[in-house]
């Protein structure tokens, strides 16, 4: 009887089939619409997505050549935009937001190179927000219309109006899907910048400041490298449909850059293959010399724009482009690209000899490096595998970055991807209980064996030379650059003392000497755990500040029982679990623009310098005389 009943429990009838409207299905499956949800402290997170959706629609009437000018406000957590192009046609205000492939860009004729083609965007931003309001203006008339988590909670009647055309939308984003969300400023200044390089001319004023280019990707260049770390002026290319700038510096790997129609595809896809394969085979037949396709990319720092009619991306988050012809009927994306590489950079090269020269010695000491190193490889790759890596020290998880997805579920699959995480610890006692509290499916853990060495000054040998990290980049699997990287996320995991941020500075200094495309892709963090547990027999509080303890004193009473938590080790696996969780805390490692990162090492991690001595006194007093006030 029992086995008859667990059979009726799983059996497949017409009363299985359900049918979800629109909202409903975005709400229960965001994943698949906007990719991982998050809570802001990375620069996909979802409420970055719901940003740049509203955001793209105005930058698609501009591409159309209506409206110069974009109004951006932010204040606390509600986001309002305003275009100046055409306005929404008034008739549709409502159905161009609820109406699920609903909108102009399926006529090829009103945005033929458009940022998004399917008519979801702003309906995922609608469906995902606790409010959220749209108003068009359009020849002196103007028509509203409030939703609140995608449901019409009122329709204002059409009235006249004194406003331009254009559209307006806000919206505050639902607070019960994105969890103790806060939108982080620098992430959110990249994407404007990116908006701007990509639309030469483009005003957008974002809480009274400006932004706006004239050189396009030659600006961005500029701003995310240094004069004096460049090996010879930037090449900026450009043709129809096409913008490149290239450079090389004195740093280790490759930074790509890569937008399609105005869209910063931050996995790449067929453009950037195209690209990295036109730029080997022009350099090869510029120097009439068969140079090994690392040598030419190491260092590599540039950007790739291109223009396409109706892409196909990989997924609804548009981050890779998989469309493998610029146009239906067109030439392949390998072609256009590699034949303007072929052209434009040859003669480029041709016409400037000097930059030829310093390329040249930038790919020939590429050569020798690798050549000086590759004994040096094969012995740390044997000792990789002699020391067991997967059992002493990784405890990995079920699953990886570049796992091949399977058939069904593909897009749950990638957005699970997002969120793989592997936590870099020290000691047996804290790493011991992040592994009991971890998630197996996605959250993997590495053990460090005491501090790892300052390598700030030294050469890519001692990667190889050093146990610790040469295991840690081989658990990474970025010996080869990080398009292998098996972890979206890399939280350094300490304790919160002196010992605890000398380890955070020795890895950060690892991955910025040696890595630094993973923090410029925003993959590394430092995970908050609290200092803090102030609880009574009815409530416990985690805090991980004074402050945050004071206010707890205050709420719970003074006789409540405060713990101290002195390191990882001393909190339970079962506690650790609420902290990284759904619930995590963690910040991220940024690189503002302008961040000179010889220097900054040089600053945090060379000779003592008094400078350092000033700033951490300073500081210090600061510190002390905010605790002091709050208690």
């Amino acid at each position: 009887m029992a086995k008859e009943k667990d059979q009726n429990l799983f059996e497949y009838t017409e009363d299985s089939i359900r049918s979800l409207d629109w909202r409903e299905h975005i709400r229960l499956r965001p994943g698949m619409y906007i990719g991982k949800l998050g809570d802001g402290s990375s620069a996909d997170d979802g409420i970055y997505v719901l940003f740049k959706e509203v955001l793209d629609n105005c930058i698609d009437e501009h591409m159309m050549g209506y409206g110069k000018q974009i109004e951006i406000t932010m204040s606390d957590k509600s986001v309002t935009i305003r275009d100046f192009g055409r306005g929404i046609p008034l008739g549709k205000v409502v159905d161009v937001v609820s109406k699920i492939n609903t909108g102009a860009k399926y006529d090829s004729k009103a945005f033929q190179k458009s940022v998004g083609l399917n008519g979801v965007g702003t309906k995922a931003v609608n469906a995902l927000s606790d409010h959220f309001k749209v108003s068009a203006f359009r020849e002196g008339k103007e028509k509203t219309a409030e939703f609140e988590r995608g449901v019409l909670v009122k329709e204002h009647k059409e009235t006249k109006t004194t406003e331009p055309n254009g559209t307006l939308v806000s919206f505050i984003p639902d607070a019960s899907v994105f969890r103790n969300f806060h939108y982080i400023p620098e992430y959110l200044d990249n994407q404007i910048w990116n908006y701007c390089y990509l639309n030469a001319g483009l005003t957008i004023n974002f809480n009274g400041r400006k932004f706006i280019s004239k050189n396009g990707l030659l600006d961005l260049l500029m701003r995310k490298t240094n004069e004096d770390e460049i090996r010879y002026p930037i090449i900026h290319l450009k043709g129809e449909d096409i913008e490149l700038t290239i450079t090389h510096n004195n740093e280790y790997g490759e930074d790509i850059y890569s937008f399609v129609n105005g869209q910063n595809t931050t996995q790449g896809g067929t453009h950037v293959a195209a690209f990295r394969e036109g730029f080997v085979k022009t350099i090869r037949e510029f120097y009439k010399k068969d140079y090994d396709t690392s040598d030419i990319r190491q260092s590599l720092v540039a950007a790739v724009a291109v223009r396409v009619q109706e892409p196909v991306f990989e997924s609804q988050t548009k981050t890779k482009l998989g469309s493998q012809n610029v146009y239906e009927g067109g030439p392949s994306m390998k072609n256009f690209v590699g034949d303007f590489l072929l052209k434009e950079l040859n003669n480029f090269l041709h016409k400037n000899p000097v930059v030829a020269e310093a390329l040249k010695k930038r790919i020939e000491q590429s050569e020798r490096e690798r050549k000086e190193l590759a004994g040096i490889k094969k012995l740390a790759n044997e000792r990789a595998k002699k020391a067991n890596l997967h059992n002493r020290k990784l405890r990995d998880c079920r699953l990886h970055y570049n796992d091949e997805p399977p058939a069904k579920g593909k897009e749950d699959y990638i957005a699970r991807q997002k969120n793989s995480t592997i936590f870099i610890t020290e000691g047996d006692s804290a790493s011991g209980s992040i592994t009991k509290a971890r998630d197996v499916e996605s959250q993997a853990v590495f053990s460090l064996r005491g501090k790892p060495l300052n390598c700030f000054g030294l050469t890519k040998k001692v990667v190889y030379e050093n146990e610790e990290f040469n295991l840690l980049q081989h658990a990474l699997n970025i010996e080869e650059g990080i398009d292998g990287l098996r972890y979206n996320n890399i939280i350094i995991a300490t304790d919160a003392d002196v010992d605890g941020m000398h380890i955070r500075l020795l890895l950060m200094t690892f991955f910025l000497q040696f890595f630094p495309d993973l923090v410029r892709d925003n993959h590394v963090f430092i995970l908050d755990t609290p200092l803090f547990r102030v609880r009574t027999k009815q409530e416990t509080i985690y805090c991980y500040s004074e402050t945050e303890k004071q206010q707890a004193i205050r709420k719970l009473g003074a006789k409540s029982e405060i713990t101290r938590f002195k390191g990882l080790g001393e909190i339970s696996p079962d506690e650790f679990g609420r902290f990284i969780g759904a619930d995590i805390r963690k910040q991220p490692v940024i690189l503002e623009h302008n961040t000179h990162i010889q220097h900054l090492l040089e600053y945090y991690m060379g000779k003592n310098t008094q400078e350092r001595q000033d700033f951490i006194m300073n500081n210090l007093k600061v510190e002390l005389d905010f605790v002091e006030e709050d208690l």
